[in-house]
């Protein structure tokens, strides 16, 4: 019988082939016990999900979608502002079924100041669970959208605007008001959730 020559290579699972999965992390979040607070958006939609690991497979206690978030009077985007409502809302579901405390999940995404996961943890924390987490990691002015608004107030008056905020124009949001709207809708999300 002939002997193999060369290195042998260990191929990786295919998620990770694919840059879907990090095990590495996925292990260590996994071993904290807590459920995951798994956080992903597309380019229309944020979603939240609060997962618990059991060894048949990983079980969602609770979750939420930016699109629910149009019966409070705000429209779905992928921002922000969006991330931390829809935080906040998948956090009140996950409190009444006993979730008291998580870790974020960001998946592949990079961790930068002001990245979307964020948003989405400073909703959940405001909504009433723990976590550990650096507020230093997302401006409060921003989760309002005030850089929005400062953007749109920039472009009004020219055709750039209505160009740029056509999709927040056709539903009635004037976006150089979106922190009054952001404030209302906030406090709408969390007095639905009993925080």
């Amino acid at each position: 019988m002939a002997k193999a020559t060369g290195p042998v290579y260990d191929v990786p699972f295919k998620r990770r082939r694919k840059n879907l999965t990090n095990y590495a992390k996925r292990l260590a979040l996994v071993k904290s016990g807590k459920p995951r607070m798994v956080v992903r958006k597309s380019l229309r939609h944020v979603s939240v999900q609060f997962v618990r690991y059991e060894e048949k497979g990983d079980v969602t206690v609770a979750s939420a979608n930016s699109s629910e978030l149009s019966k409070f009077g705000w429209s779905d985007r992928s921002n922000l502002p969006t991330a931390y409502l829809t935080g906040a809302l998948a956090a009140g579901k996950a409190k009444k079924k006993g979730v008291t405390e998580f870790v974020l999940d960001i998946g592949l995404s990079t961790a930068s100041k002001n990245a979307l996961p964020f948003g989405a943890v400073k909703g959940a924390l405001d909504a009433g669970l723990k976590t550990k987490f650096n507020p230093e990691s997302v401006d409060a002015g921003r989760i309002r959208g005030e850089h929005i608004a400062k953007y749109a107030e920039s472009l009004k008056g020219s055709g750039a605007y209505e160009k740029r905020f056509s999709d927040y124009l056709k539903q009635g949001m004037q976006p150089e008001k979106l922190p009054e709207k952001f404030d209302e809708v906030k406090a709408a999300v969390l007095k639905s959730q009993g925080a």
